[in-house]
């Protein structure tokens, strides 16, 4: 999409802090009509921009374990291993990478074995090649 402008960035801003926000609500803090604000979301939405909307949910126990999974393929694309990574309950985030590594995934479990278990099941999935893993220590910095 070419023709994003200030008040999409605007829209998009707010709506990435906000997903739920009513929409006479965003209308208001962009200054335009509820309808012309309907338009532009509606046209984000289908040019792909807004991809959706999620509740992005936050560390729900103190003793939960996040940790990044740093997957090395031995051949792209490997549908099968994202239909299954997809499948795991664990599995937060899995973005395909450029350079050495081919997967990151962000994942987060209950305890040190449980994510043992997890690193097995994924190490041994067809065309997993290798695989690092990192256990977050804290966030630094973390925007929503």
């Amino acid at each position: 999409m070419q023709d994003i402008d200030a008040i999409d960035r605007n829209i998009l801003s707010i709506l990435s802090r906000q997903a739920r926000i009513p929409m006479k609500a965003l209308a208001g803090r962009i200054g335009l009509s509820r309808s012309a604000t309907t338009e532009r979301v509606t046209r984000l939405e289908k040019a792909g921009v807004i991809r959706g909307y999620r509740a992005d949910i936050g560390q729900l126990e103190e003793s939960a374990i996040s940790a990044f999974l740093l997957v090395t393929l031995k051949k792209t694309p490997a549908i099968a291993v994202l239909d299954r990574l997809a499948g795991l309950a664990a599995v937060r985030r899995v973005s395909s990478v450029s350079g050495h590594l081919d997967l990151v995934v962000e994942v987060e479990v209950g305890s040190i074995n449980a994510l043992n278990e997890l690193r097995n099941e994924v190490s041994g999935l067809d065309n997993v090649e290798d695989l690092t893993t990192s256990i977050v220590l804290r966030r630094d910095i973390e925007r929503s």
